[in-house]
């Protein structure tokens, strides 16, 4: 009984995570405009993600670009759209093998442990792949606020996408830990 309790536990936390990492990955509020230097009047917000510029004026039109071309990405944003991506298919992975794990479970125990130690595995890998370009990005903004070189207009603060990405990169790791403890 304890056993079932600690897979749907990791199950819940594998789904959450999965879909937080997606949506982080999608979200263009990786770098949101910060507001410094006394300056109160703002007619501009802008969010910078992995895909897209967006900008609100007034918070009340929204207008968002996509990136035009691959090509003229820098090099750390292409990495970080792969290992995002990466992430997210690995997740998804990880979750259809820990779903048939768990289903599975009663019919053949040594069959379907390596399932779920392979499900747990790819948990905790997601999980990194997910917490890499989202700390790395994290830093780069706190970095950069912080340095007196970076002009008020340029600095921005940490977005959405970020925390949800820390919060999906936690519970992959979590879920991974929970059946990589299960095969235990």
């Amino acid at each position: 009984m304890a056993h079932c309790l600690l897979h749907i536990t990791g199950l819940i936390f594998g789904g959450v995570g999965m879909v937080g990492t997606l949506a982080a990955t999608a979200m263009p509020q990786w770098r949101v405009s910060a507001y410094v230097d006394g300056n109160i009047v703002v007619f501009e917000s802008i969010w910078e993600g992995l895909w897209m510029d967006c900008i609100s004026q007034l918070g009340l039109r929204l207008q968002c670009k996509l990136y035009d071309s691959v090509l003229a990405l820098p090099p750390l944003l292409e990495a970080f759209r792969a290992l995002m991506c990466a992430a997210v298919g690995l997740a998804l992975l990880s979750f259809l093998a820990a779903v048939v794990g768990v289903t599975y479970s009663q019919r053949g125990p040594r069959a379907t442990s390596a399932l779920l130690l392979a499900a747990g595995l790819a948990f905790l890998l997601s999980g990194a792949l997910a917490l890499i370009p989202v700390s790395c990005t994290g830093a780069g903004i706190v970095r950069d606020f912080h340095d007196p070189a970076v002009p008020a207009p340029l600095k921005r603060e940490l977005g959405a996408a970020l925390y949800v990405g820390w919060g999906s990169g936690a519970l992959l790791l979590a879920a991974g830990a929970i059946y990589c403890h299960c095969w235990c």
